[in-house]
């Protein structure tokens, strides 16, 4: 690899992406690659930097990715060969990521140097193995390790889906509908008796769904994406069909926030 420069893009709802793209960028900078890292929430994708190498990251959501992520990617600026690589996090599978993705970044110019998934903890669940998750999240790093050797080494691979099932679930994760039925599913209460108005779940929310007064308010456009339940304080926020699963954060708010 011959760049010497890397600016990282990257969404993390409870944390698991942040710890895959800290490990890229510590292998990156082992070998002389400066990194930068942007939260994509934060960046105006028409204005993303250039030069170098370009690094996406997201979860999965809906065997796809968030609706507000596939916008970053549909806005990316049209280049003329950047190379630019793929890593999403995930629970078990996707099949309506890849291609669509790679369609896009062709069209507009990019040159795919290579893209992995990698499991690491589902932050949905009825129960939480803490020690069962700390071996998912060490083997998440090693082959985050070994995806970021092979991006440098130029030997890195890119997945191709199931033609027919990639055009199905990505277009289902595009259908406002399906996200329609997810806010339904995942319909967001507040305890005001545990709520003690810190905003902590306003600034963290990627997509300014939620304006706190009082109390927090949920507006129409949330992304599932868990923030706000996983990193609550005072544990106030839940999903009422899902009140007694149990928190999951792999990092701390304060880590996100920051980038450190």
């Amino acid at each position: 690899m011959r760049a010497k420069k890397a600016n990282f893009y990257f969404f993390s709802g409870t944390g698991n992406t942040f710890l895959v793209i800290k490990k890229i960028k510590e292998v990156f900078e082992k070998n002389n690659i400066e990194v930068n890292l942007h939260r994509i929430e934060e960046t105006n994708p028409r204005k993303i930097k250039l030069e170098g190498i370009i690094g996406l990251a997201f979860p999965v959501a809906v065997q796809s990715t968030y609706p507000f992520i596939w916008k970053f990617i549909s806005n990316l600026p049209e280049t003329e060969g950047t190379s630019i690589f793929i890593v999403d996090t995930l629970e078990k599978f996707s099949g309506g990521l890849f291609n669509p993705l790679k369609k896009i970044l062709n069209k507009k110019g990019y040159h795919i140097i290579g893209g992995r998934e990698i499991e690491m903890p589902s932050n949905l669940s009825a129960k939480i193995d803490k020690k069962k998750n700390k071996k998912i999240i060490e083997e998440g790093l090693r082959r985050a390790e070994d995806f970021a050797e092979s991006l440098i080494k130029e030997k890195s691979g890119w997945k191709n889906d199931n033609p027919l099932l990639s055009k199905i679930l990505y277009f289902i994760s595009r259908n406002e509908l399906v996200w329609k039925i997810m806010r339904k599913l995942f319909r967001l209460e507040v305890d005001i008796d545990k709520c003690n108005s810190c905003r902590l779940c306003e600034q963290l929310c990627p997509v300014k769904n939620i304006k706190v007064d009082t109390y927090p308010r949920f507006g129409n456009n949330c992304q599932i994406c868990l923030r706000c339940i996983s990193f609550c304080p005072q544990q106030a926020i839940f999903a009422v069909r899902f009140k007694n699963f149990k928190r999951y954060e792999a990092v701390n708010s304060t880590q996100l926030l920051t980038l450190h």
